[in-house]
């Protein structure tokens, strides 16, 4: 077990944010999803948390609410043997969203 894991916050994007980056590394998956069960508050069923693995790293995704919003303050440094490799991910990041600086 890995002893210190990266926690992303999203209001309600987690699903949709792990689908994505499980997409693009074929060495991806979800391990675990947990959803709320709060009857009667019209949000029962819904996602709450996502436990997934890329590259065997492990990560915790959770849909907290507008509380804190998700900012590039976090990145993911990926070692790439080429530059071919580093395009390739980079335009599956990018491809609905908006760029920022590379690093």
């Amino acid at each position: 077990m890995q002893k210190i894991v990266t926690h992303l916050w999203f209001d309600d994007q987690a699903q949709e944010a792990v689908d994505l980056y499980v997409s693009i590394f074929e060495d991806a998956k979800i391990l675990s999803t947990q959803h709320l069960d709060a009857p009667g508050e019209g949000n029962e069923g819904s996602v709450l948390a996502i436990d997934f693995q890329l590259a065997g790293q492990h990560f915790h995704a959770i849909n907290g609410g507008p509380y804190f919003q998700f900012t590039p303050a976090i990145s993911l440094y990926i070692n790439c043997e080429t530059q071919e490799e580093v395009d390739e991910i980079w335009d599956k990041l990018v491809a609905e969203g908006e760029p920022v600086e590379c690093g």
